[in-house]
């Protein structure tokens, strides 16, 4: 039979014997590693429908004598790891034997040497570090660097010593001023194998003990807790409520509930989302616990696969940075043509030959601008400290110029245009009655509940009370000084309380009993007994299974009335109807028992837009700045954020990851223009729809806060950072950070590039215009000539 493992709500998995009729699954292509074994293929049943194994065993030639037989009555047997995708398809036992471990004894520590030495430690090679000379040399490559070094020592030559001390140390101060902010922004893969925590749970020998996570191999076993970091990919074992945050890698803010039921294989080949049986490197469990098979490590695991696209991966040079190379180029050539020209004329009038090269060569001197790099590192300079005032902190000075320059915003929503805490937008009751609800994120202060200009408030409206009651007292979540200790739906639960004024209720009820969330179920219920000692259930969960429990419902007169086939299709209508606008919807029930259950009403939440973000997205577009929302989240959610922001029109068009994947390069440039919404948007997805844009010529800037947007910030013109919710790696690889993780705060720093831009063009044309005054005025004495740039 095929293995299962179905956590129940008060219980690990059951894990049961696969069948023999099990599918073949795909060859693994990760890296290879040996363990120990016999030699001998598994038993195999004369049946024509005999199962290949997961990963392919042969017999390793260097333990085989000239003769052809083994040295011994083993040799290893080579075993490849199990990619995340592979994993999640079979059940928990064929994982298990293929990887040759054992879930209550796991390794052996000799075992797990052995491994090791084939696969390698649980850690990132982010490869040896430059020398620190090096790095400066580096600096000296620039075009315009090599004509002024040039030029200086033509100057030397020319014995013009106070034109070649002048030139040189504005050399030296343009390149260590560059090389100061290159060190000190080259350290994003550093920042990445912190995710990696330093110590995780492991069985090995048959005991539970802490290790270093870098020693984990594939097939060791890892007991999770909440709080714990998960160290490597792990096919989940045993699930006891587990619940894991990975909006680092997926951008998604509600924890995923994890189970050890094998899931039904994909052809998109991408998303994540979907593997309920995985535990990814880098997340965090936030509730529950359970226990792992490691099936890979470091560049393996999916974490492993953004480390290698940041590897892989160049900032590209800003506009100014290109424009200085050109302007470079283009001087270089016309100093060659201007000695070249003068050389010859003087030829023809039968000059004295060293003369006029001597005037060839000062001419050519003369017309190099020795104090762009000054006058341009100065004026970015300034630039940087300016938007520092403004909450914006530039880490490169060449980005600064390059925000004056932007044609495309491609912005993440959590975090950035939204605050990252879900909030409660409304009240349902099953009847209709529709209550709105202001505010945005754990905090109170300002925030009403209102029906129909009324405000709600204790028990003035019973209806909305008995709904903001049992989400209340259905709830672990607390908030200590706007700070969320829990999950982002039970938080919000517990803000829309205190809006009502109802947050003592739950103090009224003492908890018996807890029936946790699981992924069958969705719901969640408590038995409590209230201050009489009467017992009360109450479940939140998803509206149409939790209504499935319910026999009645909760009427508007404070009358329990039955729930008909009408009133359910009247109550999944109402939350449709909240579902469109891009809210969670929660069903809320309570009874005196669970087969007397009451239908309540729903509360329909979001993590909505920041304030100011819709007004400071219009003022972007009115510059004649697109700006595109790229986000983890579904599509109605995403949608709906970008409605109310301004973002997507009815001309406008969206487009899924899974889309994305399915087209080509070129397909995509062709559409894109088009497209202002991306959802299910992974971090190869950002970097494929940032790489179009820059095909066609758009300057791009990324907005992100999380591990999933590292690569595309990189690889933008320009990354920006979330200073307060955004991650260490995500602000290593950015280039400037908004220190008030405000999208309002771009549109400041916009406008200071744009100043900036203009500066520096103002003062290359005014230089220009002295080169050429100073190329073509004629000499007075060709044999004492020599030419002064004005201020040196």
């Amino acid at each position: 039979m095929n293995g299962s493992a179905n956590a129940g709500a008060n219980g690990p998995a059951v894990v049961q014997q696969p069948k023999k009729h099990d599918k073949e699954a795909p060859q693994s292509t990760a890296a290879i590693f040996r363990v120990q074994g016999s030699t001998q293929p598994p038993a195999t049943s004369t049946s024509s429908t005999t199962k290949t194994p997961l990963v392919k065993a042969e017999i390793s030639s260097q333990h085989i004598s000239q003769k052809g037989v083994p040295t011994s009555t083993q040799s290893d047997i080579m075993i490849e790891t199990l990619t995340s995708e592979q994993a999640a398809t079979h059940e928990v036992v064929p994982c298990t034997h293929q990887l040759r471990t054992n879930l209550e004894e796991g390794l052996t520590t000799a075992e797990a040497t052995r491994r090791r030495q084939y696969h390698g430690y649980n850690e990132f090679d982010v490869g040896e570090e430059e020398p620190i000379y090096k790095k400066y040399l580096e600096q000296f490559q620039n075009p315009l660097i090599l004509l002024l070094l040039a030029s200086a020592f033509v100057s030397i030559c020319m014995k013009q010593y106070d034109d070649a001390i002048s030139i040189t140390v504005a050399v030296v101060i343009v390149v260590t001023v560059g090389f100061v902010q290159e060190y000190r922004s080259e350290k994003t893969l550093e920042q990445l194998t912190k995710l990696v925590p330093p110590t995780c749970h492991v069985i090995r020998d048959g005991k539970e003990s802490s290790m270093l996570a870098r020693e984990l191999v594939p097939g060791d076993i890892v007991i999770l807790n909440t709080g714990d970091r998960i160290p490597s990919d792990l096919r989940i074992a045993e699930s006891f409520s587990l619940q894991i945050d990975e909006s680092s890698l997926t951008g998604e803010t509600e924890p995923k509930h994890k189970e050890t039921r094998a899931v039904p294989s994909t052809t998109s080949g991408s998303d994540v989302e979907h593997l309920t049986c995985i535990a990814f490197m880098g997340t965090l469990v936030c509730g529950g616990r359970g226990r792992g098979i490691v099936i890979s490590t470091a560049v393996n695991s999916q974490f492993g696969e953004v480390v290698k696209m940041m590897m892989g991966e160049e900032s590209p040079k800003t506009p100014l940075q290109k424009s200085m190379d050109d302007l470079g180029k283009q001087l270089s050539i016309y100093s060659f043509a201007v000695i070249g020209i003068i050389f010859f004329i003087g030829m023809f009038q039968g000059r004295n030959v060293v003369d006029m090269f001597t005037i060839g060569v000062s001419l050519a001197v003369a017309a190099i601008p020795e104090g762009l790099p000054i006058v341009v590192a100065v004026t970015l300079a300034i630039g940087v400290m300016r938007m520092a005032k403004r909450r914006a902190v530039v880490k490169k000075m060449p980005a600064v110029e390059t925000l004056g320059c932007v044609t495309v915003i491609c912005s993440d929503k959590t975090g950035t245009l939204t605050k990252n805490e879900m909030t409660a937008q409304a009240i349902a009751t099953p009847e209709g009655k529709l209550a709105e609800i202001t505010g945005i994120g754990y905090s109170a202060v300002g925030g009403l509940v209102q029906y129909q200009g009324e405000q709600v408030q204790q028990w003035t409206h019973p209806e909305f009370a008995r709904i903001i009651e049992a989400g209340l007292v259905c709830n672990n979540a607390t908030i200590e000084a706007d700070k969320l200790l829990g999950q982002p739906t039970e938080g919000a639960n517990v803000v829309l309380a205190k809006k009502a004024r109802l947050e003592g209720l739950r103090e009224e009820y003492k908890r018996l009993r807890e029936m946790p969330f699981s992924s069958e179920t969705k719901w969640m219920g408590v038995q409590c007994a209230d201050a009489h000692g009467q017992q009360v259930y109450f479940i939140k969960g998803a509206l149409d299974r939790v209504l499935d429990q319910c026999g009645t419902y909760y009427s508007a007169d404070n009358q329990r009335k039955p729930c008909d086939q009408y009133s359910r299709q009247h109550i999944l209508e109402i939350g449709k109807e909240l579902g469109g606008r891009g809210l969670r919807v929660l069903g809320m029930a309570r009874g005196e028992n669970m087969q007397s259950l009451m239908f309540l009403g729903m509360i329909g939440m979001m993590d909505p837009p920041r304030p100011g973000a819709a007004d400071a997205i219009s003022i972007v577009k009115a510059s004649g700045v697109d700006v595109k929302l790229i986000t983890g989240d579904a599509q109605e959610t995403a949608q709906s954020i970008g409605q109310s922001l301004g973002i997507l029109s009815s001309s406008d068009s969206c487009l899924s990851g899974q889309q994305v994947d399915q087209m080509s390069d070129q397909d995509l440039e062709l559409v894109i223009r088009q497209v202002t919404v991306f959802y299910r948007a992974s971090p190869r997805h950002k970097l494929k729809i940032v790489k179009a844009l820059q095909s066609l010529g758009e300057v791009v800037a990324m907005t992100g806060d999380g591990v999933n947007d590292a690569v595309a910030l990189k690889k933008a013109d320009i990354g920006v950072a979330m200073g307060v919710c955004g991650t260490d790696v995500c602000k290593e690889a950015a280039d400037m950070i908004l220190c008030d993780d405000d999208f309002s705060t771009m549109t400041a720093a916009i406008e200071e590039g744009k100043a900036i831009y203009h500066n520096i063009t103002n003062f290359v044309r005014f230089q220009l215009s002295t080169w050429v005054f100073w190329l073509f005025r004629p000499p007075r004495d060709p044999k004492t000539y020599r030419i002064t740039v004005p201020g040196s």
